[in-house]
Order: C-alpha cells, then structure tokens, then sequence
C-alpha cells in the first residue's frame, strides 16, 4: 500500500469530466480530462481517478460538482410531483406571482409550473402568522392524495401549509400520515426546504425540491456504489453545494435543492482563493466551455452571493453563488439571419461537436475559427487526446465567409469577434449594470476556452489585468478542493429594527447556531473547526425588497448594523433614507466547517515541451508566434506577445502588445506593455 494520500474533486460536464488531485502532504496538485459518459456519470469519475491516482493510493477527500439536478430541470425531466396545501389556497402555485418579469414584452408567458393545479391537493387545516393553531388538521383529507398517488404514480408530494414555518405541527403529520401509506414516495416539507416568508416563493421552493429529490437521489446512490471502493474511509462522497459550500452525500440526498447550481460555483470558490492568495480583492471570474460562458464576481475578496434566484422564471428561495450563463463557448455555432453573422446560442456539443472534430458537424464554430486563424494546435488538444482537422475548419468557415465576401480567416476573426462581444455583454450585466466599474477588477479567464478570449474581453471592457489560474482548464474542480463545509440556516423574524431589543435577537441568532452546530457535527466536523456568520434582511419601510446585511458576532450593534444598511443601500441604488423606519424580515446563519487542507495548491511539474514558432492570425494580419509549454515557465518569468501558452487542460492567448508573467501559486498575469498602451 503506499504512503501517498490525496484529495479530489470531479467536475462533471457535459463534454468532459474534470479531475483535480492533490497530494496530502505537499499540496501539489494535479488535473485530467476524460470524455464524459452522460448515460452514467460515475464511468467518467472513476476513469478519472485511475487516470490521476495510483490504485494503491489513498484518498483523504472526494468532492464532486454535478448538474443531474440542474439538467432535470431544464428539460423538465424531474419527477412527477404532486402539491398538498392549505384548503382554498389550491391555486396559489398556479396564479405565481403578481409581478410580470418581462414587463415590455407582447411574447412573454407566465413559467410553467412544476406542478399542474390538476396535481395540486388540499386539506382543512389553518395556522395563524403567530404560529397559533386556528383549525386542526383533517388528515381525512389526505386519503385522496393516497389514492392518487397510487393512480397517478407520483414519484413525490411537496406539502407546502400556511405558516408551516411559523409552526410546522400540521406539515410534520402530514408527512408521517403520507409515509406510512405511500412508503416509495419522496415527501418535502416547505418548513424544512425554506423556513421563510412569502408563500408563493416558498411553495415554488418547496415544489422544485420534491421535483429533483427522486432524480438528485437516484444519481447519488448509484455513484456512492460504484465509487465505495475508491472512496475515502468514514468519509464517502461530498457534494458541491449552491451556497459555495459542501456537503456529504447524505445530506445532498435529504436536501437535493441545494446541489442545484453546484457545477458552476467551484470557479467562484476558486477566485476567492485565488483573491487571498494573490492580494487581488476584486475579481471578475468568467469560465467559458463547451457549451455556456459563466461570470460571476470576487468582491472584496468574496463572491457574490443572494439568498434567492430565479431558475426557468421560477423562484427558488436559497443561499447561491451569483453566476450569469449565457449559451456562449467554443461549440457555439456560428450561423445567419436577416443577411447577418449570428454566434451561439446553439452549440455543437459533443456529438457531433465542431467541425474540425471530424465527427460530422458541419457547421462552423468559435473552436473551428479559432483553429484556422492558427491560434490552436490540431494535434494537441486537449493534451492529445483529439486530433483537429485544420482543413475541414477553413472549409465551413470559409462557405460561411463567402456569403459576406471574406475569405476564410476573415470569417474566422469576425465570429471570434462576435463571441467576444456577447460575452463583454454579459460581463456588463453583472457590472455596469449595477453601477460596478469592470475597469476596478482583474478578469480571471478559466474553462477550456476561456484564456484564448480573455485578452479580448480585457480590452474590450478596459481592463487592465487577465489572470489565467492553474489548471484553467480544470479550475472549477480546482475551486472545489479550496471550499469547506457550509449550510445556511434562517427564520422569519419580522419587524421595525429599532423596536427590537438586541437580547431578543441574539437569542434567534444563538438559536440558529446551535441548530447549525449540530449539522455540522453530524457531517462529521469538529467542534474545534466550527464558526457562524451572522446576517439578517433588510428594507425601508412600504418596499418589497431586501438587502442582506452582515451583523458581527457578540453583543449586536443596532445603529452600527442599522448605518451599514444605509451604505449599502447607497451603493446598491445611489440613495439612501438615514431618517427613514427600517424593517427586517429575516435573520440568517451560515454554519462553516473548516476542513482540514494544505497551504500550497501549486501545479505539479511536469515535462517540458521544447518551444516552438507557427504563425498565427492577430487582428487580420500573420505573425510569427512563440509556442511555449507552461510548465516551462519559472516563477516571475515573463513572455511577450505574440506568443500562446499551452498546456493539458486550455491554451492561453497572449496577443501583440500583452505579456504574461508568473506570480504566486503558478497563476499567470496577463497584462499590456507599456509599448501598447
């Protein structure tokens, strides 16, 4: 048996699956790429880890990020799942909200829901908003929803009851009613999924959890079996959450929401560690595939984060990692439309994948243009695993640029130009928009595609830094093995802050903690490697909407807690009311596990590919350009433009006028010279 231990994180997407390994005792960590095998996922991890680890190594930490539950979802394969809710308020899921989120839009449609008014039950019952008891429950009422269930072969119920998270009595016998008569059926409960205000949000909450629970179940039990041999020793399986945080296996399985969004959230982790490690507070990540093009934000050396989303127009009331998607990446096909250039949304995929994989796509896409402006190799990509075919990308590119009288390489810098401005776009959603200036962070580029745009989109947006991470193309399931431990806990607690007293208040916040404490221990954390951080949601009094706050553990500051509402206020929307009454509405806890992981996370060395030349394609015209492997370059090395550094997981553009250097933990720091600005 030998002496080596690692840890690990599996990235699984829809084109590859991403491992990262790190060995225990030096923190030296490594990636691979498999082909992933989307008919049964765990072939691809277990791959992998053959792939990465010695068979007689031993394996400390497993993680994994998945999008099972995100992809049922989209294609709305999840569950059937059946409603049961308070007596004549059968159609509050049906009507949704009041708000029209497309408010100018003759096409817009309300979302459909998960959960048809014909799958939706009732039952006498009625708890007041103080948690009192106003009319018993009749569970009579449920033997309907037990002969439909056996009727109708629903896989779950979501109980959703008025004030269940005032008091949850009538949910909990509900369920125990249910259970005993429908024993294969997954059952939810609104007071479990999200203890929290607003019913129709709650509802929807409630009903997505029971509609992805059998499926996110399922996937997990059948990657627990066939990694058990593989898996870490009182350990098991953890699972990327949401919020940023993980989770094991278990719990994932009794909470499937919160994996919803755990594939994208590793490379926001990854920036935050990336923001400690090299000083950089404000960070833009952008991740950029296959298939989609993430952005998300490092503010002040964190990500930014809401304790609600929004999921095929449908409210989801849960702690998230902010991420904006769009369908941008290198399988992103070019086309046209009203006698102009179109790019993406529509991907190639995998199969039959751009036209250069010559697997049989025709039609030409951003990873055929960039091939034929020269700014990929055919015969190492990724790593060798695929050969590209140059001439068959000039072919379609070039069909496509005779419609506009180009020639192909000038196709291939229009679609590659287009690609860029739709990402700098989305780029401008999760900044300018909200009154942030791009110009004031640093663009970390990661994804398989990512760091041959990024200097593009840095001068598009005017910024002034691009960081390429390690293993940029794997960086996601990098940002897994920097995370620990996390769930959030929260109560309604409603009310003019200045009416509350600070005893009162503490005494919710501790109440929480503990219930945080103990989910903790049971993930097997230690007491010692224990904290909370404390927050609560704000707003003026007469508006709809909150900002959270963060509230400093020990005795609560009301007018401390009070002016930082105000400042954040004021930055959020450019004014504020210091003379106004302001109400808080709920009161929250993050329960943290520190897990146990080495300082260093640097690439491991690797051999040496000798430097190269080839020409390359740079704003319409030829140059000549060094090929330089990564591992070749020392710390604080630097390498001027034209040049492409390549490596097993991406390749990094440095254009004319930009060069790369080596900084802390094997990042590389892309910047302009001086020459060129």
């Amino acid at each position: 048996m030998s002496n080596k231990r690692y840890r690990i994180s599996a990235d699984i997407g829809g084109t590859f699956t991403d491992i990262v390994y790190q060995d225990r005792d030096s923190g030296v960590c490594g990636a691979a790429k498999i082909l992933s095998t989307p008919d049964n996922p765990a072939l691809a991890v277990i791959e992998g880890i053959k792939t990465a680890v010695p068979a007689d190594a031993g394996i400390d930490f497993f993680v994994h990020g998945t999008t099972v539950g995100l992809n049922a979802l989209l294609t709305r394969r999840g569950a059937r799942v059946a409603l049961l809710t308070t007596e004549k308020f059968r159609d509050i899921y049906t009507i949704q909200g009041n708000d029209r989120r497309e408010i100018f839009s003759i096409r817009w449609n309300k979302p459909e829901p998960l959960a048809g008014l014909e799958d939706t039950f009732t039952v006498r019952e009625r708890i007041a908003a103080d948690g009192s008891i106003v009319t018993p429950l009749n569970t009579a009422d449920l033997d309907v929803l037990v002969e439909a269930a056996r009727r109708n072969g629903y896989e779950a119920i979501a109980i959703c009851l008025l004030f269940a998270f005032r008091n949850p009595d009538h949910e909990l016998a509900a369920e125990a009613y249910l259970r005993e008569r429908l024993p294969d059926v997954a059952i939810t409960l609104s007071h479990q999924v999200s203890p929290e205000w607003r019913e129709f949000d709650r509802t929807s909450t409630t009903v997505m959890d029971g509609y992805l629970a059998p499926v996110v179940r399922r996937y997990l039990q059948t990657l627990v079996e066939q990694l058990e041999n593989r898996l870490p020793e009182n350990q098991g399986l953890h699972v990327m959450e949401s919020n940023g945080g993980v989770m094991s296996a278990a719990s994932a399985s009794r909470m499937p929401l919160q994996t919803l969004l755990s594939g994208p959230v590793g490379g926001a982790i990854g920036g935050r560690a990336l923001s400690e490690l090299t000083g950089r507070q404000n960070l833009i990540c952008v991740d950029m595939g296959g298939t989609s093009f993430d952005a998300s934000l490092i503010i002040d050396g964190l990500p930014s984060s809401s304790t609600e989303t929004m999921l095929e127009g449908l409210p989801v009331q849960m702690s998230v990692v902010d991420i904006h998607v769009i369908g941008a990446g290198g399988g992103s096909i070019a086309w046209t439309e009203a006698g102009a250039a179109r790019v993406g949304p529509q991907s190639a995929g995998s199969r039959p994948g751009p036209v250069c994989y010559g697997l049989g796509g025709t039609e030409p896409t951003v990873s055929d243009a960039n091939l034929v402006l020269g700014r990929l190799d055919g015969a190492n990509f990724p790593g060798g695993e695929v050969t590209l075919d140059r001439a068959l990308a000039e072919d379609a590119v070039g069909k496509m640029g005779a419609l506009f009288g180009m020639n192909a390489q000038e196709m291939a810098q229009g679609i590659i130009d287009i690609i860029n401005a739709k990402m700098a776009d989305a780029i401008r959603t999760i900044t300018i928009r909200r009154g942030i200036d791009p110009r004031d962070f640093s663009l970390v580029a990661f994804g398989g595609a990512g760091p041959a745009q990024a200097a593009a989109l840095a001068e598009e947006l005017e910024i002034g830094e691009v960081i390429v991470p390690v293993h940029p193309g794997a960086f996601s399931a990098w940002g897994m093995l920097q995370t620990d431990v996390r769930h959030d806990f929260k109560e309604t607690l409603y009310g003019f802050w200045n009416q509350f007293e600070s005893k009162v208040l503490e005494e919710r916040f501790e109440a929480l903690e503990a219930s945080g404490r103990t989910y903790l221990l049971d993930e097997g954390v230690g007491e010692g490697a224990i904290s909370f951080e404390r927050s609560a949601d704000f707003r003026y009094h007469g508006q709809e909407y909150v900002l959270t706050i963060p509230i400093p553990a020990g005795a609560i500051d009301m007018d401390a807690v009070r002016s930082s509402f105000d400042q954040a206020y004021d930055r959020q929307y450019g004014h504020s009311s210091p003379q106004g009454l302001v109400e808080v509405a709920n009161l929250r806890v993050a329960a943290i596990g520190r897990l146990d992981r080495p300082e260093n996370a640097e690439p491991e060395a690797g051999p040496v590919r000798p430097a190269r030349e080839r020409m390359v394609y740079f704003s319409g015209s030829e140059h000549p350009t060094a090929i330089i492997d990564r591992n070749g370059i020392g710390r604080d090395a630097m390498v001027d433009g034209p040049a492409i550094i390549e490596e097993n997981t991406a390749t990094t553009l440095v254009p004319p006028g930009w060069r790369a250097t080596a900084i802390a933990g094997g990042h590389l720091s892309l910047s302009r010279t001086e020459q060129a600005q």
